[in-house]
């Protein structure tokens, strides 16, 4: 399993880049998952669910199933947040896992830049990050910096570090 990074600023297109990503490398044959980081608390269920009401009475972990999707919700009661490769380490095999957030970690990114945000590249003081896909191309890089619209030449890029 090859897992490659988006990161960047808040609200700099992460999201939207991974979403346009995901089918692109999918047409080429390639099974692709994504884990999301978020900083801040998320729930992905709903008060007064019945999920919701078993995670609130005080189950480890629920696991919700239907004919269409399943999903395992597990509470961290204190415990320390996963690591990165432990949530990996979770997920079904696939060709490639692409991974929103985790800037820290040491797995290849691509940076999302833009301009119009006003703050330096990432891509200058993080060694991780292997390109940069901005909407206009800041200087002073030296890493490759692609079209953050050519989601064909980003998914070329991320392909070919990846040797798939």
């Amino acid at each position: 399993m090859k897992i490659y990074g988006i990161t960047g600023v808040k609200d700099s297109g992460k999201t939207t880049l991974v979403e346009r990503l995901v089918p692109e490398i999918g047409a080429r044959g390639y099974s692709v998952s994504t884990v999301k980081h978020a900083h801040h608390v998320t729930d992905v269920d709903q008060p007064g669910r019945d999920s919701y009401r078993h995670r609130s009475a005080g189950a480890r972990e629920v696991m919700l199933a239907s004919p269409l999707r399943w999903a395992l919700m597990r509470e961290l009661r204190g415990d320390d947040e996963p690591t990165l490769e432990e949530l990996l380490a979770r997920l079904s095999p696939v060709d490639l896992v692409l991974v929103e957030g985790y800037k820290a970690g040491p797995h290849p990114k691509l940076e999302v830049h833009r301009a119009a945000k006003g703050r330096p590249p990432l891509a200058l003081g993080n060694p991780t990050v292997r390109a940069v896909a901005a909407d206009a191309a800041p200087g002073g890089l030296e890493v490759p910096v692609l079209d953050l619209d050519d989601i064909p030449a980003i998914a070329d890029f991320i392909l070919a570090e990846l040797q798939l």
